[in-house]
């Protein structure tokens, strides 16, 4: 059993109703940690979310608050919001650097999980902004400068190199389509059992004494579609071998 944390995964959504020459807006606060959350907690993990609103505030900034995890899950969710505490962004007051006591930690024997998304790796138009930040360093792919989204909306069913790889959890070699995912570059010495199309979907990689990994397309809709996150049985085999192989079993 592993004890993880899930920062990002949740948005809010304002809509304007047009009704003759009248208008209102519309706000709403959705999740979509659901499927991750549900899958892990019912192969024993303990799963704690911090929803993206709460991650400028609430994201551990340093080895002792880290170490109350096994694993760090990012989805869906920018460097922005990780290095920009309130009181740095809005009070231009130093503060502590998460993203580099996040490197620190995993260098230390702790496990990184990023998972795809608009605000994953460089993500939409560039703006999740992981590129240029300390976990370059971490994860087992190289990002790229542009925006590295790659849309499949016919669907891209997913090549699986090596399914007896203990990081896929035995989720065997016939997975559903998937709607997208963010293209990166497999770094040398990273294992790659997993793929869509030439590109990594799943990677994996030691960093210092501890472990790094990517699913590159995402853990829900839309690029997950139901197929893939509810209704298929590898959807848990695959993020609990994931989560089993970061924190070495």
């Amino acid at each position: 059993m592993a004890r993880i944390l899930i920062a990002g995964e949740s948005w809010m959504t304002t809509s304007t109703h047009v009704k003759g020459v009248d208008e209102f807006s519309v706000h709403s606060y959705v999740e979509g940690v659901g499927p991750l959350r549900d899958a892990l907690t019912a192969r024993g993990h303990e799963v704690v979310h911090l929803p993206a609103h709460l991650v400028p505030t609430g994201f551990p900034g340093d080895a002792a608050a880290l170490d109350r995890y096994d694993l760090v899950v990012l989805s869906d969710i920018g460097a922005n919001s990780i290095q920009l505490a309130p009181g740095v962004f809005e009070g231009s007051v130093p503060g502590q650097d998460r993203l580099a006591a996040l490197r620190d930690w995993v260098a230390g024997g702790g496990a990184l999980l990023m998972i795809g998304g608009y605000l994953s790796f460089s993500g939409f138009q560039a703006r999740a902004a992981f590129r240029q930040t300390v976990l370059a360093e971490v994860l087992p792919v190289t990002m790229l400068a542009e925006d590295d989204r790659v849309e499949q909306p016919a669907g891209i069913v997913p090549t699986v190199d090596d399914p007896d790889h203990p990081a896929l959890g035995g989720a065997g070699a016939d997975w559903p389509l998937l709607l997208g995912y963010n293209r990166v570059v497999a770094k040398g010495g990273a294992e790659v059992p997993a793929r869509v199309g030439d590109d990594p979907l799943v990677a994996v990689a030691p960093f210092g004494s501890g472990r790094a990994g990517v699913f590159t397309s995402d853990c829900s809709p839309h690029w997950a579609p139901p197929a893939f996150c509810e209704e298929w049985k590898g959807y848990a085999d695959l993020f609990d071998g994931l989560v089993r192989w970061l924190v070495r079993g």
